[in-house]
């Protein structure tokens, strides 16, 4: 007789999600409260999803809220009743809501251009209490599909997949994850690799199904012709790192319509916020 799949170890209790400005929180909350009096339909993400759904806690500088496109110009209007600033900050994924120093992001999309909200996100989020308010979170699908891409020099969350994976692998829709990485595929098949050699003894809980399909896919991939020839994808993965590729080696912007999302002057606004810092070399 085989012997049984090892089960995952318990993950540890919940840690608490600490804001790192002072008073932070009180706004944080009457945000919340105010989107649900208002009934304009919002997902809470980043630190604290993370928290709901691996237990890990960690100091946050702002609260990530999800919202469509269409409704940031009533989420703005609500926060003016409150005397609360809002802008537009990106227009092609970003707004932001100021009280002091202390922030919320108003997300509609990706700085990339690609994981934009849809009715798909509010259709799988899942109920919750933040701030001793109840909210809706971003689903585990999404949270994982809008990190994978984040791979900048100074931050990348694979961690934050990996941990996600290993706490909610019984609970995925590993077929809707798969549907949203399309047709990017390579990026959900990085990230289910890393997750075996960060978990080798749990690398039963990714599907073997879908391992297979994205191996086969591969496969198929590297013995057919190039495609998208002087194309570079990995603006999708930093926005400051390929810089080069596209304006000294004279490839093509995979996040610049036709070929992405955005549009150049979303390109050239995101690229004028990369921070000012010195170069280590």
């Amino acid at each position: 007789m085989s012997a049984a799949m090892p089960l995952p170890m318990p993950i540890h209790p919940p840690q608490t999600c600490e804001p790192m400005q002072p008073g932070a929180a009180r706004f944080y909350r009457d945000v919340l409260r105010l989107l649900n009096r208002h009934g304009i339909p919002f997902l809470v993400g980043g630190a604290y999803a993370l928290n709901h759904y691996t237990g890990i806690g960690r100091q946050t500088k702002d609260l990530d809220l999800f919202i469509m496109r269409r409704d940031f110009d009533r989420v703005a209007a609500a926060l003016a009743g409150e005397g609360y600033q809002a802008e537009l900050t990106y227009p092609h994924w970003l707004g932001k809501a100021f009280d002091g120093t202390a922030f919320v992001d108003l997300i509609f999309s990706s700085g990339n251009g690609v994981s934009e909200v849809d009715d798909g996100w509010f259709d799988h989020a899942i109920d919750a209490v933040v701030l001793d308010t109840p909210v809706k979170l971003s689903p585990v699908e999404e949270s994982i599909w809008s990190k994978a891409f984040i791979m900048e020099r100074e931050r990348y969350d694979g961690a934050d997949i990996a941990h996600m994976i290993r706490a909610c692998a019984d609970t995925i829709d590993w077929r809707r994850l798969l549907q949203r990485f399309d047709p990017h595929w390579r990026v959900l098949l990085s990230h289910l690799t890393l997750f075996g050699f960060i978990y080798p003894a749990e690398r039963h809980l990714v599907p073997a199904w879908l391992m297979e399909d994205l191996v086969e896919r591969l496969r198929r991939e590297i013995h057919a012709p190039p495609q998208d020839e002087g194309v570079c994808q990995g603006t999708l993965l930093s926005r400051e790192q390929y810089l080069s590729d596209i304006h000294q080696q004279g490839f093509h912007d995979a996040r610049v319509e036709p070929h992405g999302n955005m549009s150049p002057e979303d390109a050239a606004s995101w690229t004028r916020a990369i921070p000012e810092r010195d170069d280590e070399g």
